[in-house]
């Protein structure tokens, strides 16, 4: 037996707090802390332009000016005088400090509201909107614009400037997914800061100098990273703007839902914006844990194929004369006909790692109870980066490991080797393209029956017997495991076109066809079955996942974005 003793995991390191007043109320904040953090911890916001927390605090927009005090020294042998709290009585500065680059420290005060702090901001408005054009009613940033929000808040509601504004250089093409309006420009550097520290691709500068101090692009440059369109989003004003989304929608006409992206693997938390049944854009919404504030341009862009005209509507039968609309009763009966037509060693099912834990739970509750045992889903591998970007070009392989048991891609070869030698006859491909992964169009041809599911018309859809419209991952609710093991929400912003449906109903009602009842009439439903089959899931339930998701499986896999925003942070290079 061994003697060696068995140490106690080490506690983490205790915090140091100190006093801080905050508007005449006492708080307590971890020593270090920004100001303007301290302060949005309690309710105080203070209004800022230059600042970000994943950014570097250049401290240059001067938004943020708040009054601040200490406890003035007491004179050797005089106890200091204490206020009504017991603290020692603060002596207030005669001018302002930034609160984005000063941090907390013991007994300190802070005064958001009083009368010096306001009277700077209102001088800080007029100086921004000396030579800042009054175009709001056609400016893209209209509605999320903190130059609007902040005008109205802290404003002088006039400007003693009478002379001439300096004209800026508009709608310039530095990029090929943004548009600059340098006339808008408020010199806040985040976008300078982004490209430099998060995207490593300086390529943004100020030229000039004083009123004329324009952005512009380094000569022989251009901003097209593949992560360009964040600095849209951190833009506090409407200087930079996306040409995929600039006069498309108004903002404040849109409804905003929260979801994944589905480029890749990492999954990365989005807010989905829809009106009407419509997609209009996509953008990163915070999880520290998965994406920073941050996504890629691809994942961000990667949604027009839901307003697609190439949407299949509706179920179709193929005839002598091409495919004819027909019921989704006549269609999935026609399907379970097939599967019960052939031996199960006949049949493959050919799904996707685009589908969501219910959807590929209930394709192997349909391939255990037909005994089919060559089933698969395709894998996709490449485009990863040093970011966020994952390798996994699908966001569900780790659901497919989980539920299924298998590796995606396995089995693959075999079923494309027994659909080219005729040995499987029946065919039912889930979310697939099959001419894409690898199959001729004359061994689809030779099948005695070949079913799919898809959003899209495609090359399969055509040869197919059975044609089955799906829903997108914009139109259905359902949960995904990305690259590091994170289980994740999608949820709906939109309503699938025409009869399209959402793949877990396709397949229940496919199983209900070929088995009988199977009592499953929710999403939720089909999440509570999972949850009793498969360990990781135990205990969980889609309103349990939450909206930043919960750890179920370790993969090993680190972000690379995320280790290093951790590193900046621990150095107190930023907030974080």
């Amino acid at each position: 037996m061994s003697n060696t003793a068995v140490t106690a995991p080490a506690s983490p390191p205790a915090v140091d707090l100190v006093n801080v007043q905050v508007n005449g109320v006492w708080h307590k904040f971890p020593k270090g802390t920004r100001m303007i953090e301290a302060c949005r911890q309690v309710g105080a916001l203070v209004p800022h332009y230059c600042y970000h927390p994943k950014l570097t605090s250049p401290g240059n927009c001067r938004m943020c000016l708040v009054e601040m005090g200490m406890p003035p020294r007491p004179t050797p042998g005089q106890e200091p005088e204490k206020d009504e709290f017991g603290m020692a009585k603060i002596g207030w500065m005669p001018r302002p400090v930034i609160a984005c680059a000063n941090t907390v420290a013991e007994g300190q005060g802070i005064r958001t509201e009083g009368k010096l702090s306001e009277e700077c901001r209102k001088g800080v408005m007029e100086l921004l909107l000396i030579n800042h054009p009054l175009d709001c009613p056609i400016c893209d940033q209209a509605g999320e614009c903190r130059l609007q929000e902040f005008s109205v808040e802290h404003g002088n509601g006039e400007s003693h400037f009478r002379e001439e504004k300096v004209k800026k250089p508009k709608n310039v093409d530095i990029g090929p997914r943004i548009r600059l309006d340098d006339e808008r420009c408020i010199m806040c550097s985040r976008c300078i800061r982004f490209t430099a520290e998060i995207a490593d691709d300086p390529v943004l500068g100020f030229t000039e100098r004083g009123s004329y101090t324009t952005l512009a692009v380094h000569p022989g440059k251009r901003l097209e990273n593949n992560y360009s369109l964040n600095t849209v989003d951190i833009c506090p004003v409407g200087a930079l703007t996306s040409n995929d989304f600039r006069f498309q929608m108004r903002v404040w006409f849109l409804k905003e839902t929260k979801s994944l992206c589905t480029k890749c693997g990492r999954g990365c938390n989005i807010e989905i914006s829809s009106r009407q049944n419509e997609v209009y854009r996509q953008t990163p919404r915070e999880n520290n844990d998965v994406n920073s504030t941050w996504m890629c341009d691809q994942g961000r862009l990667d949604f027009h194929f839901v307003n697609s005209d190439y949407r299949l509507t509706q179920p179709l039968v193929k005839k002598s004369n091409g495919h004819h609309p027909t019921t989704w009763k006549l269609a999935v009966n026609q399907v379970a006909e097939a599967l019960r037509s052939v031996k199960a060693s006949e049949i493959a099912v050919i799904a996707s790692g685009r589908m969501t834990n219910e959807e590929l739970y209930l394709t192997h509750a349909l391939v255990k109870s037909a005994g089919i045992e060559n089933y698969d889903v395709v894998p996709r591998t490449g485009g990863g980066d040093d970011y966020l970007r994952a390798d996994d070009q699908n966001p569900n392989s780790n659901g497919v490991r989980a539920i299924w048991g298998t590796e995606p891609g396995a089995k693959l070869p075999q079923i494309i080797a027994g659909i080219n030698s005729g040995a499987i006859k029946v065919v039912l491909a889930l979310g697939e393209n099959l001419i894409k992964a690898g199959l001729e169009k004359a061994a689809l041809e030779k099948l005695t029956f070949l079913a799919s599911s898809h959003i899209l018309a495609n090359a399969t859809a055509e040869l197919s017997h059975v044609v089955l419209p799906a829903a997108s991952y914009a139109e259905k609710r359902g949960s995904m495991i990305n690259v590091t093991g994170r289980l994740q929400r999608l949820s709906k912003a939109v309503n699938s076109p025409g009869e399209a449906r959402d793949d877990w109903e396709i397949l229940r009602d496919i199983i209900l066809a070929y088995a009988g009842s199977n009592g499953i009439h929710s999403v939720e439903d089909v999440f509570k079955r999972m949850a009793g089959d498969v360990e990781i899931f135990s205990g969980l339930t889609l309103a349990r996942i939450g909206e930043l998701g919960v750890q179920v499986m370790e993969t090993g896999e680190k972000v690379p974005l995320l280790e290093r925003e951790r590193e900046r942070k621990a150095k107190g290079i930023i907030v974080g």
